[in-house]
C-alpha cells in the first residue's frame, strides 16, 4: 500500500496547492484501448414518453380514442388502463440519416445525425426510485455503487485538482432517493459523487473565512501532528478515507470557483446555452459548468432533470394528469441547452472521445390514465418499453436501435436491459464489465451483476 505519511513542513510551504494527490485516485488501466474519455450523463427524473418523443407510432393516430388490444391487462403504476392516445407532438424525419424526433425537442432534433437511440429499453420496476437506483447502480435497491462510482474507481480521474465524479442535481430539488443515485456504495468513498449547486455558489462554505487557514489543511496538520497516520501505518480505511476528503477539499477551494466561473465564456455562447433566459437558465448552466469540468479532466458528470416527485405543479418528467403540458415544460428546461453542449463539443473536437448519454428511469404508456376517457391526457409509468439516446465517443450517429410494438408499449425487438447499457458504456471507456469488480462481502461485485451483453451493433 502506498505509504500516506507526508512532510508536515512541506505541506504548509505548499499550502492547498502543495498536497499530494491521494484524493483524486490514481484507478486502474483500462482493459483495452478506450474510445471514450470522459462522460456526460444527462438524467430525466419521471419518465419521459417514449411515444412523444424518439419512439414514432403512427398506428396510434389510427387507434385513438379505442380500447388497448392486448391480451393480458397491462401491468401499471395506478393500475387504471385507459384509452390509446397519439403522440401530441408531431414526429418528422431529421437530418440526413431520417432519425425520427418529435416535435417536443425542437433543437436537439437539428443535432439527430449525431445521436444513437435505443428505443427498446426495458426494467424490472414501473416505480421511480428503484427504477431510478436500477438506471444509475444496476440493482433496483440503495447501497450499491452508481456508474459514476465505477468509472472512478477503474480509471480515477485526469484532473489535478477536482473530482473524478461530479453531480449536478435540478435547482428545483434532488431526484427520488437523493445520494443514494451518485452513492460509491461498498467502494473506497472517494468515488463517490461530489454535488455542485446548479448556481454561481457551487458548494456551500467552500472557502474559508477572510483570515483563516482553510480548514481543510489544518486537519490535515492535526492529524499529522496527533501522529495518527504513523501509528496505524497507513491501513486504517476510515482515516485514510477521511485523509482524501480533507485532502480534496483544500484542492476544491481554488479548483470549483475557476470552474464554475462562467463570466470569461463567449456571450454568442453563453447566449446560445441559453443561459440568459430565465426558463433554460438553470440547465443551460449545469450543461456549461459540465463541459468545463469534462474539459479539465474529470470523468464523468451527472446532470439531473427533474426534481421532487409528487405536489403540484410537478418538478419532473412524471406526467400523470397531463403529459404534454408537463412534457413541454420540462423539454422547455433543457432542449436549447442539450443541443447546444453537443455542438460545443463537437465545436472543440472534444464529442469524438466524450460519451453524452441520456437516460430515464421508464418510459409513459401509450394509453391514458383515465379507464372512460382520452381526453384524460395523463400517461402512466411504463417499464416494459421506452427509449434513451447516446452521442459521441464510438458510436453509430444517426442510428435507432430496437424497436417496441406497434403501439409503443412492450419492446419486442433488440430489448436493452440496464446491465446491457452498462455494460456498453464501460467497453467504450475500455472497461470490460465482467473484469471490472470489488470484493464485498463475500462477493466478487461487479456494476452489471452476472448479466450484461454489449451492444456492439451500435459502435461506429
Amino acid at each position: 500500500m502506498k505509504d500516506l505519511r507526508i512532510d508536515r513542513r512541506a505541506l504548509l510551504a505548499g499550502g492547498a496547492g502543495g498536497l499530494a494527490s491521494l484524493a483524486l485516485g490514481n484507478g486502474q488501466a483500462p482493459h483495452f484501448a478506450p474510445r471514450a474519455r470522459r462522460a456526460i450523463h444527462i438524467c430525466l427524473v419521471g419518465g419521459l414518453s417514449q411515444v412523444d418523443s424518439f419512439d414514432h407510432k403512427p398506428e396510434l393516430a389510427r387507434f385513438h380514442g379505442k380500447t388497448p388490444p392486448m391480451e393480458e391487462r397491462p401491468d401499471v403504476f395506478f393500475g387504471k388502463v385507459g384509452l390509446l392516445r397519439q403522440s401530441d407532438f408531431a414526429f418528422r424525419q431529421r437530418g440526413e440519416s431520417g432519425l425520427w424526433v418529435s416535435d417536443l425537442f425542437p433543437h436537439l432534433a437539428r443535432r439527430a445525425d449525431q445521436l444513437t437511440v435505443i428505443r427498446s429499453m426495458h426494467g424490472e420496476t414501473g416505480n421511480h426510485t428503484p427504477g431510478l437506483f436500477l438506471a444509475n447502480s444496476g440493482f433496483p435497491r440503495n447501497g450499491f455503487p452508481c456508474l459514476g462510482s465505477w468509472l472512478s474507481y477503474g480509471l480515477g480521474t485526469e484532473a489535478g485538482d477536482l473530482p473524478a465524479h461530479v453531480v449536478i442535481p435540478d435547482a428545483r430539488g434532488a431526484p427520488s432517493g437523493g445520494a443514494s443515485n451518485w452513492t460509491s456504495g461498498f467502494l473506497p468513498g472517494e468515488h463517490q459523487g461530489v454535488t455542485f449547486r446548479p448556481d454561481a455558489n457551487p458548494v456551500r462554505d467552500l472557502a474559508p473565512p477572510e483570515g483563516r487557514a482553510s480548514d481543510p489543511v489544518r486537519r490535515l496538520v492535526r492529524l499529522m501532528d496527533e501522529g495518527q497516520l504513523e501509528r496505524r501505518g497507513g491501513r486504517d480505511a476510515i482515516l485514510e478515507t477521511r485523509l482524501r476528503a480533507y485532502e480534496l477539499s483544500a484542492r476544491l477551494q481554488t479548483s470549483i470557483p475557476a470552474v464554475c466561473r462562467l463570466d470569461g465564456e463567449p456571450v454568442k455562447l453563453t447566449r446560445s446555452y441559453g443561459l440568459e433566459e430565465e426558463e433554460t437558465s438553470d440547465f443551460a448552466r449545469s450543461c456549461l459548468v459540465a463541459r468545463r469540468l469534462v474539459e479539465r479532466g474529470v470523468r464523468f458528470v451527472q446532470l439531473f432533470s427533474g426534481g421532487p416527485l409528487g405536489g403540484k405543479p410537478r418538478t419532473s418528467w412524471d406526467g400523470h394528469e397531463d403529459n404534454r403540458a408537463n412534457h413541454l415544460r420540462e423539454a422547455r428546461r433543457i432542449d436549447r441547452p442539450v443541443a447546444t453542449l453537443l455542438a460545443d463539443l463537437e465545436q472543440r473536437g472534444m464529442l469524438e472521445d466524450t460519451l453524452v448519454l441520456c437516460t430515464t428511469e421508464f418510459g409513459r404508456t401509450p394509453f391514458t390514465q383515465s379507464e372512460a376517457d382520452v381526453l384524460g391526457a395523463g400517461r402512466d409509468h411504463n417499464n416494459a418499453g421506452f427509449s434513451i439516446w447516446m452521442a459521441g465517443a464510438g458510436l453509430r450517429p444517426g442510428t435507432a436501435y430496437g424497436e417496441t410494438d406497434e403501439l409503443g408499449y412492450q419492446a419486442v425487438k433488440d430489448p436493452v436491459r440496464w446491465h446491457d447499457l452498462h455494460a456498453t458504456v464501460l467497453h467504450l471507456f475500455g472497461l470490460d464489465h465482467e473484469r471490472l469488480s470489488f470484493y464485498h462481502d463475500g462477493i466478487q461485485r461487479r456494476l452489471t451483476n452476472v448479466e450484461g451483453h454489449v451492444l456492439h451493433d451500435i459502435l461506429a
